[in-house]
């Protein structure tokens, strides 16, 4: 079911599958994606939890304010979660979204039961990327893939650090083929679990079963 909410002074079009009375669970998808890169995925997991997978700002059918902070697009799902009742969840986020769950259990922490960060870029500012040539791709705001680059070039400095805050338990995957080195995040949050697997960065594609078996594993499932 496709829904709408208006939270945070935006409109924030979500997903939302399985039982309303089950254990939430929140999806956030990496950049330039939307709700349908969770397809197979959302099924899985609405077999016993209620599942919900937003369009973050600047993405999919969700607004573009033109503004693309971190810390604001994790306060989007916080709004949402506040719309719709919902105390705590386990939170799984891919890549950019992977950062977004961070901020979100750093700012929240009571709000997160469960935390799963799917190769998550590093805390250190990204070298060696090239720029961003901008074509005729569709169905995401090209400011907020200048405005989050921006972010991940030349982190906040107090980003490593706000990670040692994070209380929820937490589970990194790195894709062992994957540029970035997951790993970092994990030597930053206390207690995390890192776990390789053979995949790209995009794990949950590369690697559904493996990725399916170790987060079912580690969310009690």
């Amino acid at each position: 079911m496709i829904r709408e909410a208006h939270v945070n002074g935006i409109k924030l079009v979500y997903r939302e599958e399985g039982d309303s009375s089950a254990p939430p669970l929140l999806l956030v998808h990496g950049r330039t994606a939307n709700h349908n890169d969770w397809n197979g995925i959302i099924q899985h997991f609405a077999a016993g939890r209620r599942v919900l997978a937003p369009d973050l700002r600047g993405h999919g059918a969700s607004d573009y304010p033109g503004t693309y902070p971190l810390p604001e697009m994790a306060e989007d799902l916080v709004a949402l979660l506040d719309h719709l009742g919902i105390d705590r969840v386990a939170l799984v986020g891919h890549s950019l979204g992977g950062t977004v769950s961070c901020h979100l259990a750093v700012n929240h922490p009571d709000r997160v039961e469960r935390l799963v960060l799917e190769d998550p870029p590093p805390t250190y500012a990204l070298t060696g990327r090239p720029p961003i040539v901008e074509d005729e791709s569709t169905g995401f705001d090209w400011r907020m893939v200048h405005d989050t680059e921006r972010q991940m070039l030349a982190p906040d400095p107090a980003w490593a650090a706000g990670l040692a805050k994070i209380s929820a338990p937490t589970l990194v995957l790195s894709g062992v083929r994957s540029p970035l080195d997951a790993g970092d995040v994990a030597r930053h949050i206390p207690g995390a679990e890192l776990v390789a697997i053979e995949a790209g960065h995009l794990v949950h594609m590369d690697a559904r079963q493996e990725f399916l078996r170790v987060v079912d594993a580690f969310l009690g499932s």
